[in-house]
């Protein structure tokens, strides 16, 4: 999984219950690592939407 992938995630995940979304900031990056490589990225995420 690459980081593309964590932020893909998190928008996708919040689109199945906010409408509007229109924009996001990667506000913090981790991973974790396994056998000297990164095993899994953890993205947060801020969302920004329009309200109706």
């Amino acid at each position: 999984m690459s980081i593309e992938d964590a932020i893909n995630n998190a928008v996708e995940h919040a689109s199945s219950t906010v409408r509007g979304l229109s924009w996001f900031e990667v506000v913090e990056t981790r991973g974790t690592i396994s056998e000297g490589k990164v095993a899994h990225w953890q993205v947060t995420v801020k969302i920004g939407f329009t309200l109706d």
